[in-house]
């Protein structure tokens, strides 16, 4: 038997993370760092933390617009879209009821002919019995 102290063993590490909080935390010491070191005074400092925030905020804004316009172009389509199959069905329903509206006037015509046909056949079958029946009394007298 091997000895356990002799036996291979698995170290298992885990990894914490991208880096993205450590880079993030960096950044935010150098940013410090840079404006304790800055050969600028404070206030020319905040004109440009002033002058920064201003263009973050013409950026965000600029996207947003950007993104209504994408979201409303995309409605408009969806409209259209919606609004075609509408139309689609719509036709679809008008050419059903038009072509039942032919089928229901085609059966009539034929139930006209039938009950027609079917009053004649009756009529001549009675007269068919009615002249055998007139035939039948002329020989017994």
């Amino acid at each position: 038997m091997r000895n356990q102290e002799e036996s291979p063993y698995i170290v298992i590490e885990r990894d914490s993370g991208s880096g993205v909080g450590a880079f993030i935390l960096g950044a935010l010491v150098g940013a410090g760092i840079a404006l304790l070191f800055a050969p600028k005074s404070g206030a020319e400092t905040q004109e440009d933390i002033k002058r920064q925030a201003r263009k973050l905020r013409t950026a965000a804004e600029d996207r947003v617009r950007e993104a209504q316009r994408q979201i409303e172009e995309r409605l408009g389509e969806v409209r259209e879209g919606v609004q075609t199959r509408i139309d689609g069905v719509k036709e679809a329903v008008t050419a059903g009821r038009s072509a039942a509206t032919d089928a229901r006037t085609d059966l009539e015509k034929r139930l006209q002919r039938s009950k027609a046909a079917y009053r004649a056949g009756v009529q001549a079958a009675r007269e068919a019995i009615a002249a055998e029946n007139d035939a039948e009394e002329k020989e017994a007298d």
